[in-house]
Parts: C-alpha cells; sequence; structure tokens
C-alpha cells in the first residue's frame, strides 16, 4: 500500500489573505492537520471550511505523537504540518517529524508561503542576496556572546528573531560589540494591523524603544559589517586589553577572545591574535 504524504504547509503571519489557494486546498484535502496550536489553527481552518481530523504537534510534544503521525503516514494518509503563523521548522516546531519522516523514505512536500524571515527582509532596505539567519540567540551566558559577536562581525545581513520583552537587551548588546551607529531594522506584527517596520542605527532604534514598549512578534536585522567597519578603527589600547583581561579571567578560552576583540574593536584577526597572545 502506497504511503501517504507529509505536507509541511507555511501559513499568514496575521493576514489571512497571504494564504495560498495551494495551502488552502491542502488543507481541505488532507485527512489530518497537525498543528503547534490547535485552538489558533481551528479558525484558519473554518476561515477556509476545511474539516480534517485536528491533531497537537509543538515542540514539546512527545515521540509517541509523532510515532502516532508517522504511522497515519504509512497507512497511506496525508498529513498537514503547520505552525501558529509561517513557515514550519523555521525557528518553529517540525524539523523532527520532517526528518523522521524522510527518514522512513515517506514522500515530504513543501508548500510555501508566508515567512517572518523573507517578509522583514524585502522590506528592510538591507541586502539581501547572502543573510546569515540566526532565529532566537540564547538568552544569556557565552553562548549568548559568541552568536552576537559572530553577528556582529558577518559581512552579511544577519536576521534575529526577538521577544518583544528582550528587544531592549539584544540592541544594548549589539550597540556594545557594532558601535552605535551600526544600521538595523526592527519590524514588528508583520503583516498584521499594527504592522511596523522601523529601521536606523542601533543607538536610535534603541532610543525609540526605551520610550516606547515593543509588542507582538519582533524580527530583528543588522547590517553586514562593512570593509570600513573592519578596518582604519582607532581604538584606545587600555579598553582592548581590559576587555581582554575580563574575558580570560571569566575562563573564556584564547580562541573565543580572539572573536570577541576582532567583532566589537574591529581589529583585524593577525592583530587580536598578537594581543590576546600577548596578555598573561
Amino acid at each position: 500500500m502506497p504511503t501517504g504524504t507529509l505536507y509541511v504547509v507555511a501559513t499568514p503571519l496575521g493576514n489571512l489573505g497571504d494564504l495560498s489557494p495551494r495551502a488552502a486546498e491542502t488543507l481541505r484535502s488532507v485527512h489530518t492537520v497537525a498543528a503547534e496550536d490547535t485552538r489558533r489553527t481551528l479558525g484558519l481552518l473554518a476561515s477556509i471550511d476545511a474539516h480534517p481530523r485536528l491533531v497537537s504537534y509543538h515542540a514539546h510534544s512527545t515521540e509517541k505523537r509523532a510515532a502516532a503521525l508517522l504511522q497515519l503516514l504509512a497507512e497511506g494518509r496525508d498529513v498537514a504540518l503547520v505552525t501558529d503563523a509561517g513557515t514550519p521548522a523555521i525557528s518553529d516546531p517540525g524539523t523532527e517529524i520532517v526528518a523522521a519522516a524522510r527518514a522512513a523514505e515517506i514522500r515530504v512536500i513543501p508548500i510555501p508561503g508566508p515567512s517572518a524571515v523573507a517578509a522583514a527582509l524585502s522590506a528592510s532596505g538591507l541586502v539581501g542576496d547572502r543573510y546569515l539567519f540566526v532565529g532566537f540567540v540564547p538568552r544569556k551566558g557565552a553562548a549568548r556572546r559568541r552568536w552576537l559577536e559572530r553577528a556582529a562581525g558577518e559581512p552579511m545581513t544577519v536576521v534575529f528573531f526577538e521577544a518583544p520583552g528582550r528587544l531592549g537587551e539584544l540592541l544594548e548588546d549589539l550597540i556594545a560589540l557594532c558601535g552605535r551607529e551600526r544600521h538595523a531594522v526592527v519590524a514588528r506584527e508583520l503583516t498584521k494591523l499594527h504592522e511596523d517596520i522601523r529601521s536606523g542605527t542601533l543607538s536610535a532604534l534603541r532610543t525609540f524603544y526605551e520610550m516606547t514598549e515593543p509588542l507582538g512578534e519582533v524580527t530583528v536585522l543588522l547590517a553586514g559589517q562593512s570593509a570600513d567597519d573592519a578596518t582604519g578603527i582607532i581604538v584606545d589600547p587600555a579598553e582592548v586589553a581590559a576587555a581582554i583581561a575580563e574575558r580570560l579571567d571569566a575562563g573564556d578560552s584564547r580562541k573565543d577572545v580572539m572573536r570577541m576583540v576582532t567583532a566589537r574593536f574591529g581589529l583585524a584577526r593577525n592583530e587580536a591574535y598578537r594581543l590576546v597572545t600577548a596578555q598573561r
């Protein structure tokens, strides 16, 4: 008996008009829809007069739930995977079930559509031919520093997701690593009634959001480090030495400290290596 098909269906970020006709027809035709939040998806299904079996599948779903979906597919039933908004498996649940289906040689078909990454990038005015998407960065500690230091030194546009309550902290950390004048864009509530796409320097954005509480889903885009950013910068040697000492005393590896020096102060890698290895 032929197996069913797992459809990975992109759903609207907010505006229901962004659901493609192909996605709507898929949701009407499948046996089961596996949804991150069944309550939210129920409204979407009702809007297109779709009545599949609806089950929950989210980031904390058990292996038993995944096995049940794979069993349906093995029995020849088609399943559509959706998340609350946007494209499944892009900083949303879905990667594990897609990988399991592919491992079982079950057909997986993407039904493309809305994506906060693509939507924000297209309206940002920043370079989009190459970009680095990092999703949600770690909330604290050495892992957060490493992620942000890499982002600060990237020549490509870097795209983040962030919770509104932590936007200020992210902007502050980026200012410390990139300087106050690096250009960035904050996109909120994409495709929704209160959509806002605001661009400016990191400093200007931080000031604005100190006065205006950010609400809703947030996507942050950081302009890539330019050649001018990375060369010819005058820095205070004492400040660099103090930063190196602080990180080494905290137990960071010399390699991680070199990355910090390169990203934060814009020094060439060979100069960062010299300064770090010279530090006692």
